[in-house]
């Protein structure tokens, strides 16, 4: 059961030579094979508390846990998915994605049919001997993604991946995403600014508010796109023109808008 589960988690960081705390009192349950979505404004913590999932970072008080155990150290069971691509430019497409497999001792026709399977589902066939140069933004975040879900990570932790991408290729790549965590679910934690990501990916949103962040309000998805079959859309345009989607979009910018204006008097 790989869960992930923040207790009474706050960070302090030194600046000027004084404490500011950026983290106060977290408490949350991410549960096995589920996706999370975390948004709030910026400087709030969203992405020191993935860094604490991943081992990165460490609380000042508090402690978060992955599958009932302590974070102390990055893992294996862990993968991280950047908003820059982090590929190996010296390495193939094929090669990027081998060398975690190497790392875990996998024999050569195991490891080539999982690599096989994710170039499939990430619509990477073709572009195995390709350089990451020579790759788009989103051709190259695939690669990641492939990457990560190769090592068959019990979770996942993606800090804003398709930030870097234009308009166009983030739809793309948010369809992709959605049609492989449902073939291959994952518990993942999600890092976004964009509001309409968070609804159409997440089974729940957690809202943070502004510095020192704390966890405002949880929004629970995954009720409403299944009671609302938003799954049999193929496409996110579609989705994002129902009412129950405009409804959760609305209801989570105006509690974002909330803490922007409390911060700005």
């Amino acid at each position: 059961m790989s869960s992930i589960v923040f207790e009474n988690v706050s960070r302090v960081f030194q600046r000027n030579g004084e404490d500011l705390l950026t983290l106060d009192g977290i408490s949350l349950d991410i549960h096995d094979k589920e996706f999370v979505a975390v948004v709030g404004p910026s400087g709030c913590g969203k992405t020191t508390c993935l860094r604490m999932a991943a081992g990165l970072e460490f609380p000042s008080s508090g402690a978060v846990s992955v599958a009932g155990k302590e974070v102390k150290r990055p893992g294996p069971e862990r993968a991280v998915v950047f908003q820059q691509f982090a590929l190996f430019p010296w390495k193939t497409v094929w090669e990027n994605i081998d060398f975690g497999l190497r790392s875990k001792g996998l024999a050569q026709g195991e490891r080539r049919d999982i690599i096989e399977k994710y170039l499939r589902l990430m619509n990477l066939t073709g572009c195995e001997t390709a350089y990451p140069h020579q790759l788009s933004g989103g051709m190259q975040q695939r690669v990641a993604i492939a990457r990560a879900y190769a090592l068959n990570p019990g979770v996942l932790l993606m800090d804003e991946p398709f930030g870097a991408l234009d308009a166009q290729t983030r739809v793309v790549m948010q369809e992709e995403l959605v049609r492989l965590a449902r073939l291959s679910p994952r518990t993942v934690m999600f890092i976004t600014h964009a509001v309409e990501e968070s609804v159409y990916l997440a089974d729940r949103v957690v809202i943070m508010t502004s510095r020192p962040g704390r966890v405002k309000e949880i929004i629970d998805i995954k009720p409403v796109r299944e009671a609302h079959h938003w799954d049999q859309y193929n496409k996110i345009e579609d989705v994002m023109d129902l009412e129950s989607f405009v409804h959760l979009r609305t209801h989570i910018w105006k509690s974002l808008r909330e803490e922007h204006a409390g911060r700005e008097h």
